[in-house]
């Protein structure tokens, strides 16, 4: 029985075999149940790049906005329309001294009276 095959080296080759072919058929599924998990997995985390991404962009505006009406608003820039509006009131006032002193001047190029307007 040095060389020879036997019923029972058959059977026992056969298992084997049969143990392997069954281990890849098992191992086989689970890679496929294994790769369809990463695939899930890759498709919500793309949802959340995109959902990230998207508040990162509000958030980018919103602070550029907070920004613009803080400089509007600064001490700085209400001191310098403040002095502005002063200045314009105050030439206004001189304005309206300035046309009162001149009244009868100015009547005069009209012959003595402006005529009303509606």
């Amino acid at each position: 029985m040095d060389g020879a095959i036997d019923i029972r080296l058959i059977v026992t080759l056969g298992g084997i075999l049969f143990s392997v072919a069954g281990a890849a058929a098992v191992g086989k599924m689970q890679i496929k149940v294994i790769q369809d998990a990463l695939l899930d997995i890759e498709k919500r985390l793309r949802e959340a790049d995109k959902r990230a991404d998207a508040m990162e962009a509000e958030v980018g505006i919103t602070s550029s906005r907070v920004n613009t009406l803080s400089e509007i608003n600064s001490v700085k820039a209400l001191a310098e329309y403040n002095t502005k509006i002063t200045r314009i009131e105050v030439l206004l006032s001189e304005t309206m001294k300035t046309v009162e002193q001149h009244r009868k001047e100015y009547l005069s190029a009209h012959n003595g009276s402006h005529p009303p307007v509606k």
